[in-house]
């Protein structure tokens, strides 16, 4: 096992897939669906709560009936890969709203950013005015998605 991480048995297990697919679910009928009592769904509830493996509840929005349904992938190569250069980029993505997600990536790139804009002229707007001027940033490809075909929270976690 690697440091960090809990050990989880069966019913752990099945309080997440629940608890992924229904978040909002009470815990009798979780403790139901999961075939314990309530106090002890409760404890273990907690405990997984406690122990980080769930990091908290939220909405899931769907961000193509809010209008923004273009998604663009971009390659960023940066001009510095010394530390201080990677935490002064992370720092500054994390300010992006636009911006998804970012991943430092092993390849002839550093990073790949996740992009969901309303259209392709908020995306050059968002690309002129933010993501290139970040710090370090040597150039960008990008890389417009035309359907997402599969596109989750973490699903199954057995």
């Amino acid at each position: 096992m690697q440091s960090g991480q809990v050990e989880l048995d069966r019913i752990d297990h099945a309080i997440l897939d629940v608890l992924v697919s229904e978040g909002r679910i009470s815990v009798t009928d979780l403790s139901k669906r999961v075939g314990l009592s309530k106090s002890p769904t409760q404890a273990r509830l907690r405990r997984l709560e406690a122990e980080g493996v769930i990091a908290g509840y939220q909405a899931l929005i769907d961000p193509i009936r809010l209008g923004l349904d273009h998604v663009a992938f971009v390659e960023v190569k940066l001009t510095d890969t010394r530390e201080t250069a990677l935490r002064a980029f992370n720092q500054a993505v994390a300010q992006i709203g636009e911006i998804e997600q970012a991943h430092m990536i092993a390849s002839n790139f550093d990073y790949l950013l996740k992009v969901r804009t309303r259209n392709m002229a908020a995306y050059r707007s968002v690309l002129a005015e933010k993501i290139s001027t970040l710090p370090y940033v040597g150039n960008t490809s990008t890389y417009v998605a035309m359907q997402a075909v599969k596109e989750t929270a973490l699903g199954d976690v057995t």
